[in-house]
C-alpha cells in the first residue's frame, strides 16, 4: 500500500500543473469538437436530386414509403442531401420511371422492378417470381443469401443500381366480376396483373393487361377489363374496386412477396460520396420496414370494411392454383434455356427457396397454423 501511494501521489505543484493542462486540453478538445461537425459538413457537396414514382400519391402506403424516405436522407446528412418525390405522371407516366433513370431523365425512381419485364424476363426476381417465397424468405434471400449482388449485377446492364424498397406482403390475388369454379372459366377473362404473371395466365385463356393504379378502376368499371389485381384490402379500398366486382380471390400465388425498388443512375451513385451511400441505404432500409409494417398494419381492418360493404371473399379453387403452378413451371424451364441472366438468377433462387421452405414448415409454419385453428375456434 505504501509503495502505491508512494507512486500515484500528486503533489499540490503536481496537481496545479495537471490541472492546468487539463484546462488547456479541454480548451483544445473543445475547439476541435465544436469545429469537426461543421468541417465535415463543409467538405459534403449539397445535392438535389429527383425520384420519380410508379405510384399516385393517393396511395399513402407506396407512395407515401418514398415520402419517407426522402425525409431520412435528409435528416441524416443534415439537410445537405434533398430527394424530392414525384408521384407517377408528374415527370414521366409510372410505367416509364426505370426509363427515365436509365436514360438520365431523373436520378432515381421508385418502382416495381417486374413492371420491365418485357425488357428482360430477369426483372421479374426483383418484384415478385411467381410461386416464390413469401416475404422474409425473400428478405433472407436479398440481404444475406446474394440476392442483391446478383439482381445489381442484372441492373447494371441498364445503367442502374438498385435498392429493395418496401413489401407489400403476400399480395391478393385480386377482385373479379364473376365467381371462378375452375380453370375453364379463366378463358377470355381481361385482368389487369402486372408483371411476369400475365405470361402464365395467358396459357390459361385469360387476356392479361399491364395498367399503372390510376387506369384501373375506370377499366373496370367501363368493363375494359373484367378483373384486376392491385395489392391487397387497404389499397384496393382507396382504389374502389369493390364498387364494380363482387368477388375477391386469394392467394395471389403470382406475388407471395412483392418488394419494391429504388433505382439509381449507376454513375450517380458510384460517384456518390460514402456518408451519402451510408444514408440512401440506411433510409431505403427504414423505408422499407415501415411501408412493410404499415401494410401489416392497415390491412386487416380493410379487410373488415370490405366484408361489412359487401364484399364476397373466394380462395382459388385448388385445380386453378395447380394449373398456375404447372404453367409457370413449365415456362420458367424455357426461359432458363434461352436466356442466360433468367437462368443464372432461378437457379440460385430455386435452390435457396427448397432450402428455406425446408426449414420454414418445421417452426413457423406449424406455429401459425396452430395459432389459425385457435382463431378459428374464436379462442384468440
Amino acid at each position: 500500500l505504501e509503495d502505491y501511494s508512494r507512486e500515484n501521489r500528486v503533489t499540490k505543484v503536481d496537481r496545479r500543473k495537471l490541472l492546468k493542462g487539463t484546462a488547456a486540453g479541454g480548451i483544445a478538445t473543445a475547439a476541435v469538437g465544436g469545429l469537426a461537425a461543421p468541417a465535415l459538413a463543409q467538405t459534403m457537396p449539397e445535392l438535389k436530386w429527383r425520384c420519380t414514382s410508379s405510384f399516385p400519391k393517393s396511395l399513402d402506403t407506396l407512395f407515401g414509403s418514398l415520402e419517407f424516405f426522402c425525409k431520412r436522407v435528409s435528416d441524416l446528412t443534415d439537410g445537405k442531401f434533398q430527394i424530392t418525390p414525384f408521384a407517377s405522371n408528374e415527370i414521366v407516366p409510372g410505367l416509364q420511371a426505370q426509363d427515365a433513370v436509365s436514360n438520365g431523365t431523373v436520378e432515381m425512381c421508385q418502382t416495381a422492378s417486374y413492371y420491365y419485364w418485357g425488357k428482360d424476363p430477369t426483372f421479374t426476381f426483383g418484384t415478385a417470381l411467381p410461386f416464390g417465397m413469401n416475404p422474409r424468405g425473400v428478405h433472407a434471400w436479398w440481404y444475406q443469401g446474394g440476392g442483391d449482388a446478383l439482381m445489381n449485377e442484372f441492373f447494371k446492364k441498364y445503367n442502374m443500381y438498385g435498392l429493395m424498397f418496401g413489401n407489400t406482403g403476400t399480395q391478393m390475388g385480386g377482385f373479379f366480376r364473376n365467381e371462378l369454379k375452375d380453370v375453364e372459366a379463366l378463358k377470355g377473362v381481361k385482368m389487369r396483373i402486372g408483371g411476369f404473371a400475365g405470361s402464365i395466365v395467358s396459357r390459361l385463356g385469360m387476356i392479361p393487361q399491364q395498367l399503372a393504379a390510376g387506369e384501373i378502376y375506370q377499366a373496370l368499371e367501363k368493363g375494359t377489363i373484367d378483373a384486376t389485381e392491385w395489392v391487397g384490402p387497404y389499397d384496393d379500398e382507396k382504389l374502389g374496386f369493390h364498387k364494380v366486382a363482387k368477388y375477391y380471390y386469394y392467394p395471389g400465388w403470382w406475388e407471395g412477396s412483392a418488394t419494391g425498388h429504388l433505382f439509381i443512375g449507376q454513375k450517380l451513385w458510384d460517384d456518390l460520396p460514402k456518408l451519402y451511400k451510408a444514408a440512401v441505404t440506411a433510409a431505403a432500409v427504414e423505408g422499407h420496414m415501415w411501408q412493410h409494417t404499415r401494410y401489416d398494419h392497415v390491412n386487416p381492418p380493410a379487410m373488415k370494411r370490405l366484408i361489412g360493404a359487401g364484399v364476397e371473399l373466394r380462395r382459388f379453387p385448388d385445380s386453378i392454383l395447380d394449373a398456375s403452378f404447372k404453367t409457370a413451371n413449365e415456362i420458367y424451364g424455357e426461359l432458363a434455356a434461352k436466356n442466360a441472366d433468367f437462368k443464372k438468377v432461378y437457379d440460385h433462387m430455386r435452390a435457396y427457396r427448397k432450402d428455406w421452405f425446408d426449414w420454414y414448415q418445421v417452426a413457423d409454419y406449424t406455429y401459425d397454423t396452430y395459432m389459425l385453428i385457435q382463431n378459428q375456434k374464436k379462442l384468440l
